[in-house]
């Protein structure tokens, strides 16, 4: 395939921001791709492979910019002016390339599979003389392309293709062109079990809709995290899960799905990011504690003190996260133990299916607690007062709360879902609202007065996963240092767009869209029926949705993608249980 085929739908899909149209743009797309189809899925998501590959291009703006400078009789601070003019490096290169026509445009056609080729060249580039060639493979990609491709491949380079889709309207596109809605839900969880988009694509191109249906866990390759719901009492928890739980510590920590195959032993994030080399104190003491030819493990890495037994808050652990160097000291200074919840393989066999009490049971005939693995504190009963007696132990250990966990025969493990056989309760819940949240940025307000040159407030949104749309929800003001509010006209310089995000759905209008990337903790006093929001827009009231009032920042959550954010029907779940209490 020619790659200006691809720029041509490229083109197409940013003149949309109805999900229907970029899903068939999409799959007519993915229909005449042939042997190109896998890297194409990578390339719509700014990408060379899936995520738990680690594959980064390792291009910076600034050597871009340099590159251009090159090609052209302009430099480097006149690009620089384009640049802050129209906001986006891709249409700044498109505007360069332009006028330097002073070749023929095509020496020889530009394929899908050229450019991929010279891009993963491009991304494998290292050591010394890494930055010169990183130029010159942009450089030669640059002068065989038209302005067209320069634009969206600029833009694959820097992870800002920005089309307005996301992995499940990529999906939704692969079974629209290969396969049949009855099998959404298989497919869904292949993708969940094997995140890798192009592997999935390739099944459905081949119809091996059995292999779809049979795609489970895989040692060494990550899955996405199963999630719990929250509720605000003990009673209604109990009454949701027809009096069938086990109740877990709900430890402070990071996730972590620990896999071993053979002599092999990696450590991934609930992101999918390896995150081995940050935990070697983890894969050392695993590898010293256990024999199992392969497995796959789900927990909780949480610091803590070995002297003492004391846990230590999740900051101390996030520090490690992204560290190249000094991993080594901090390992020792604060050592990590790992509170086991869950097993998904074992010795060859994939256990997903089986229900949480025969999962529970195999973890405890593998497993003795040591210094470095533990397994979750936990309790099976009904009993509200023995419950909240074990809530309570659980603060007092240096836990968050506690997470109950419905033991019925239905309670397989199901990746990447959030739903009601897992529900986690907190001390926050036992106020009038649940009130803390993870919501995504997709707007901000010009600051006024003291806050002139900074953002007054930001548009927040909860993410409704039935439609991959991300609802506005409330307008944040407060809770920032005067250092964080003054640094957000940066934080948000490359994510700034010129149009409403395609995934987006707000009826507010702020002063500048923000493309759906950043999610913020937020609290708040509580929630309430508003003609102005669009979250669960008609669900509770007509012409109307819900509002968090009184919203406040506890933190930005670098750890969490913005497809991780609190759900509108988690919201909607909370609204509920809030008039309940009234």
């Amino acid at each position: 395939m020619l790659f200006s085929e691809i720029t041509a739908k490229f083109m197409e899909m940013e003149k949309t921001t109805k999900r229907l149209e970029l899903t068939d743009i999409l799959a007519s797309l993915f229909k005449d791709a042939g042997d190109d189809l896998k890297n194409i899925t990578y390339l719509i998501q700014g990408k060379l492979a899936p995520d738990y590959e680690n594959t980064e291009f390792g291009i910076s703006d600034k050597i871009i910019i340099k590159a251009l400078s090159n090609i052209s009789s302009l430099s480097e601070e006149e690009i620089n002016k384009i640049l802050y003019k129209n906001g986006d490096l891709g249409t700044t290169a498109y505007e360069i390339g332009s006028k330097i026509r002073q070749r023929p445009l095509f020496k020889e056609n530009l394929t899908v599979k050229y450019v991929y080729d010279n891009l993963t060249l491009l991304a494998r580039s290292s050591g010394h003389e890494s930055t010169k060639t990183k130029i010159n493979i942009y450089k030669n990609l640059l002068m065989d392309s038209s302005p067209d491709d320069i634009k969206y491949i600029t833009r694959i380079i820097t992870g800002k293709l920005r089309l307005g889709v996301a992995n499940s309207t990529i999906l939704d596109s692969l079974v629209l062109a290969f396969s049949d809605k009855d099998y959404s839900d298989a497919i869904e969880t292949a993708y969940n079990f094997h995140p890798d988009i192009g592997y999935i694509a390739l099944l459905l191109k081949n119809n091996d809709i059995e292999r779809i249906k049979n795609t489970g866990p895989d040692p060494l390759i990550p899955f996405k995290v199963m999630l719990a719901e929250r509720l605000k009492s003990i009673k209604d928890i109990n009454e949701k899960m027809n009096h069938n739980s086990a109740y877990e510590y709900k430890y402070d920590g990071l996730r972590t799905e620990l896999h071993k195959k053979g002599d092999v032993i990696k450590i991934f994030s609930r992101g999918l990011e390896e995150t081995t080399m940050n935990f070697p104190d983890i894969q050392k003491n695993f590898k010293d504690s256990y024999k199992f030819d392969s497995i796959i493990i789900d927990g909780e890495s949480v610091p803590y003190n070995p002297d003492t037994g004391e846990l230590y808050p999740f900051q101390m652990v996030s520090q490690r996260r992204g560290r190249k160097y000094g991993i080594t000291e901090i390992s020792k200074e604060i050592p990590i133990v790992m509170f086991i919840f869950d097993i998904l393989y074992l010795n060859g066999k994939s256990l997903v299916n089986l229900p949480y009490p025969e999962r529970r049971k195999i973890l405890e005939d593998n497993f003795n607690d040591n210094d470095y693995f533990k397994l979750a504190t936990r309790i099976v009963s009904d009993d509200e007062n023995i419950i909240n007696k074990f809530f309570e132990e659980s603060i007092e250990n240096g836990c968050e709360g506690i997470v109950a966990k419905n033991t019925s025969d239905e309670s397989v493990y199901r990746a990447g879902a959030r739903g009601w056989l897992w529900i986690k309760f907190k001390r926050d819940y036992e106020k009038e609202l649940a009130d803390s949240m993870d919501l995504v940025v997709i707007g901000a307000f010009n600051g006024h007065g003291r806050r002139t040159g900074a953002y007054g407030a930001l548009l927040m949104a909860s993410y409704n996963d039935e439609n991959d749309t991300f609802e506005s929800f409330t307008k944040l003001g407060t809770g920032f240092t005067d250092e964080l509010l003054f640094s957000l006209p940066e934080m948000f310089s490359d994510k700034i767009v010129m149009k409403k995000p395609a995934r987006v759905n707000t009826k507010i209008v702020p002063d500048v869209w923000i493309y759906p990337e950043i999610v913020m903790e937020i609290n708040g006093a509580e929630i309430t029926v508003s003609p102005a929001h669009k979250c669960a827009y008609n669900l509770i009231e007509k012409d109307s949705g819900l509002a968090l009032r009184f919203p406040r920042l506890v933190k930005i959550r670098n750890d969490k993608k913005p497809e991780d954010a609190t759900t509108t029907k988690e919201i909607v779940e909370l609204f509920k249980m809030q008039k309940k209490t009234k």
